[in-house]
């Protein structure tokens, strides 16, 4: 998936919004760039550089207060995420659908990154529910939900809140 094809497809669902790019460099990251869109309630990113490799790009929701930039954590998350992809995949098991991985720790990287406290450790996989299943979207949940293959069907954009385990 080329960088076009994101951008159009973040710009369908948010025509007036202005985003916030991050770029990363070379070494050590696997990512080449992400973005934020701001969204009714929520933060929107997505990332850029794994669909020539992987045919996916990578999205969370994170939910949204009163304030005016992204938070930074969860451009951290995209990158380690894509990286377990890198691995993945050089392992013969391509993400998909329905896979999880714990982080070992919280998925904001608190306290090693300006991300709260949270005890969402787990991310699991599921297609965006916008954009499809070109598009897999990380959902924080708790280490038993996990277990359990829960995810929060209460909230149709699986937006994932820190603060809410």
């Amino acid at each position: 998936m080329m960088w076009d094809t994101v951008t159009e497809a973040m710009s369908a669902l948010y025509p007036q919004a202005q985003p916030w790019h991050v770029t990363y460099p070379a070494e050590g990251f696997e990512l080449q760039a992400a973005s934020a869109y701001p969204a009714d309630g929520h933060w929107h990113f997505v990332s850029y550089g794994l669909g020539e490799r992987h045919g996916f790009e990578l999205t969370v929701r994170v939910v949204r207060g009163v304030e005016q930039s992204p938070p930074q954590w969860p451009f951290l998350l995209l990158n380690r995420v894509a990286g377990l992809a890198g691995l993945a995949a050089q392992a013969g098991e391509p993400f998909e659908e329905g896979q999880w991985a714990d982080l070992g720790g919280p998925v904001t990287g608190h306290p090693h990154t300006d991300g709260p406290p949270s005890g969402l450790s787990v991310v699991i996989l599921a297609a965006d529910p916008q954009l499809g299943d070109r598009f897999l979207q990380l959902v924080g949940v708790t280490t038993a939900e996990a277990l359990a293959g829960e995810v929060d069907s209460d909230d149709p954009l699986l937006v994932t809140d820190p603060a809410r385990a």
